[in-house]
């Protein structure tokens, strides 16, 4: 079904719009049937929009392994894991969508922090020593817990997919992945809020248990 126009929330081509609440009951069974149907499409067309669904639910694609098997003393950023390996396993009935993917040296890995639990609106991120908003920051306690990683694609072997620079525990569920573009994904920033200043610091901050 394809959502029809709206004039004033009310479906277009109606017997609504023809005679108001009436134009409903005196209108042919036929007009009646297009009209429930087209507010049929329109809640679903709502549903869509955010306005009645409250839960999305998401299921892996596979795995990640790494050698981290903690938390403690891991990078906190792909830059700061440099020439660290890493696999990443795709569950059976997702295979055929790594077709092509052999083709990208880079690709983007979103996982799901597995590991932290609930969330703060507010927190002390690796690198500073302030409260910073979490939508500020890319600490893993957050209301949706989604992490994303850029890696170095090395070898496809079957559903088993190489990779270089992984920054992720192991263990981690695997959400998605996307090839990375330059052109798309790479953009010249003119600010960088707090980090301004510290993101020298990259290699020598680890992560620790703060965000469980």
């Amino acid at each position: 079904e394809t959502f029809p126009p709206l004039k004033k929330g009310i479906p277009l081509h109606s017997p609504f719009e023809k005679g108001g609440l009436r134009g409903i009951f005196e209108a042919p069974f036929s007009g009646r049937l297009a009209l429930f149907k087209q507010l049929k499409c329109y809640r679903n067309y709502m549903n869509g929009m955010g306005e009645i669904m409250k839960e999305i639910i998401l299921r892996p694609i596979g795995i990640i392994h790494s050698p981290f098997k903690d938390i403690r003393g891991m990078p906190i950023q792909p830059t700061a894991a440099r020439g660290v390996t890493g696999t990443i396993e795709i569950e059976p009935e997702y295979v055929d969508g790594l077709r092509d993917i052999e083709g990208f040296s880079h690709i983007i890995l979103i996982y799901h922090f597995h590991l932290s639990e609930g969330y703060s609106l507010e927190v002390k991120p690796f690198m500073d020593d302030h409260l910073r908003g979490v939508f500020a920051t890319r600490a893993p306690r957050r209301p949706n817990p989604i992490g994303v990683s850029t890696v170095k694609l090395v070898k496809v072997e079957g559903r088993t997919l190489q990779a270089e620079d992984v920054d992720v525990v192991d263990g981690t569920p695997l959400l998605d992945i996307k090839p990375y573009v330059p052109e798309f994904d790479s953009q010249k920033a003119g600010r960088i809020g707090w980090l301004s200043g510290k993101v020298n610091k990259i290699h020598k901050v680890k992560a620790d248990e703060r965000f469980r």
